[in-house]
């Protein structure tokens, strides 16, 4: 398990930030109840920062025939839906919601080619809400594999998550479950997938991102 590098500027500026609370709090706090308490805090919130922030270990499904998860978390909608932005037609689409406990890091669902990359500041509401997809602020990607499927993923900033991070940039190559951005603190990530496909999860199921199959394409 490591740290990833989105996160070294915040879990740097956090423990610093803790170990002089924990300091300070054994040195001058006289009410023994306090002064734990501050320390098993400042230990448990520098520990949530590193988990995180943390960066896992994964034998990665690399399969043409499959669209993989972006992100890990619960899948929160399995729909057909008429998506406007680049598609203009009806696609399947699959949401996931991930928690603050869950790995923040997002992967490309499918290999080959970034054709679209789109950035639109919005608001930040509840990420598991539908129209969040839309209206708050969000990345669309668009990948084209080799056989000529397109697959279109959105990083959706949450109530709490303030910035989402997306490494992909038009012309690029890329890798199936290779690295493709990150979101901060709560999320969601969307795929839409055209054409007749077949879904291989349901709502309430939990995926692992760069692992699971979503979609049978």
């Amino acid at each position: 398990m490591r740290l990833h590098p989105e996160g070294i500027p915040f879990t740097l500026i956090t423990t610093i930030i803790c170990l002089i609370v924990a300091i300070l709090a054994l040195r001058y706090c006289r009410q023994p109840f306090l002064k734990w308490a501050l320390v098993a805090l400042c230990v448990i919130v520098t520990s949530m920062m590193f988990m995180f922030f943390r960066k896992p270990d994964r034998a990665v499904t690399q399969d043409p025939a499959v669209v993989v998860a972006p992100s890990d978390g619960k899948v929160v909608e399995v729909r057909k839906v008429f998506v406007e932005e680049y598609f203009n037609c009806e696609c399947t689409e699959i949401s996931v919601f991930l928690s603050l406990f869950d790995v923040h890091i997002n992967w490309y669902p499918i290999g080959g080619q970034v054709v679209y990359s789109k950035y639109y500041p919005g608001a930040h509401t509840f990420a598991f809400v539908p129209k969040a997809s839309e209206k708050n602020e969000h990345t669309s990607v668009v990948v084209r594999d080799a056989g000529g499927h397109e697959v279109m993923f959105r990083q959706i900033a949450g109530i709490v998550a303030r910035r989402v991070v997306s490494y992909a940039h038009e012309g690029d190559a890329c890798s199936q479950a290779g690295e493709s951005g990150f979101i901060k603190f709560g999320s969601r990530l969307t795929i839409f997938v055209p054409g007749d496909v077949e879904p291989l999860v349901k709502v309430g199921d939990k995926v692992v991102g760069s692992v699971t199959p979503l979609i049978k394409l």
